[in-house]
């Protein structure tokens, strides 16, 4: 139970600098702190299911959304308490760095899938530790800047303050790039083969059959994430800049419209459109080192000779 005998300042007064700038809600924390469990269980099991260990910094931060959430809950019963609020804004705050962390590996194992290494704007061997070494500068200076604002003085609010924002740039910078290089694949790759449809074997114990790769659904996913979390760390630059007094900070709808929601909305689209089919299609078929050319010219013998043609017969297939 907090003292009531302690001087707490108005939330209004433009003066200070306090933790929350209004009564913090309990039940909007406990329908996030349940929302996001329900979908990092699932992310568990389709980890472990499809053992796509590369997702597990998506996981990590759907844990880190329910503790932050959790500290919210305590807030709630006493919004002076500074170690519920440190632990709300820290954790909400990096947990989106780890989602980015996960998008940025996706985007790699799609290139690996349809063999279009030659077509990236980065090569793929520097693809995933660029942009995750950016990711992980974020995340170190947002998550400095948090661990500053726990020692509770004026001055080191302020100070870790300015470190979250220059985290939180960095992610957009390095975010927006990544959009670009993933664009920019997509637009080279379709040019490349003329707007034809990429078919590749599947083999079985008893069949061969032809497949879709499923690569333009799960660019599309990559491109929806990268939406919501672009968003919601603008949202989060503005914030910080408007100040403890500005009128985000002021009203708390605007973290569960711009926040919450936002990266609930990613963890459920990677539980419905989940990257295992990325990495499970063609992975016990050894496809991933094959060139697109090749590829090509594998698709088209086996078109031919399902097709039971030989020599200039089959000249008009290719």
């Amino acid at each position: 139970m907090s003292d009531t005998s302690t001087y707490h300042p108005s939330l209004d007064d433009p003066n200070v600098f306090v933790l929350y700038r209004y009564h913090p809600t309990r039940a909007g924390a406990i329908i996030f702190i349940v929302a996001f469990f329900l979908t990092t269980a699932l992310h568990g099991y389709q980890i472990v299911s499809h053992r796509t260990w590369y997702f597990l910094p998506l996981l990590v931060g759907g844990i880190f959304e329910i503790i932050g959430y959790v500290g919210r809950v305590l807030s709630s019963y006493d919004q002076w308490a500074l170690g519920p609020y440190i632990m709300q804004s820290l954790l909400l705050l990096v947990a989106p760095a780890l989602f980015a962390a996960s998008v940025y590996m996706i985007l790699g194992r799609i290139i690996l899938l349809v063999g279009g290494e030659e077509l990236a704007l980065v090569p793929r061997r520097w693809l995933t530790k660029v942009f995750v070494m950016g990711d992980v500068l974020s995340f170190c200076l947002q998550g400095a800047g948090g661990g500053i604002q726990a020692i509770g003085t004026l001055s080191s609010l302020n100070t870790g303050e300015k470190i979250i924002i220059v985290g939180l740039f960095v992610q957009i910078v390095f975010f927006g790039f990544f959009i670009v290089v993933a664009g920019s694949f997509h637009l080279r790759f379709t040019r490349h083969n003329q707007r034809k449809q990429i078919m590749t074997p599947t083999f079985t114990a008893t069949t061969t059959t032809m497949t879709t790769i499923p690569w333009k659904k799960h660019l599309y996913a990559l491109y929806i994430a990268s939406a919501l979390v672009m968003i919601r760390s603008i949202f989060r630059v503005v914030e910080y800049l408007m100040g403890n007094n500005g009128y985000l900070l002021r009203h708390e709808h605007f973290l569960y419209v711009f926040d919450a929601t936002l990266m609930f909305g990613v963890m459920v689209l990677f539980n419905v459109v989940h990257p295992s089919e990325v990495t499970t299609v063609y992975k016990d078929n050894n496809r991933y080192s094959v060139p697109l050319e090749a590829r090509e010219m594998m698709v088209s013998t086996m078109t031919r000779r399902d097709s039971g043609c030989s020599g200039r017969s089959c000249r008009s297939l290719v």
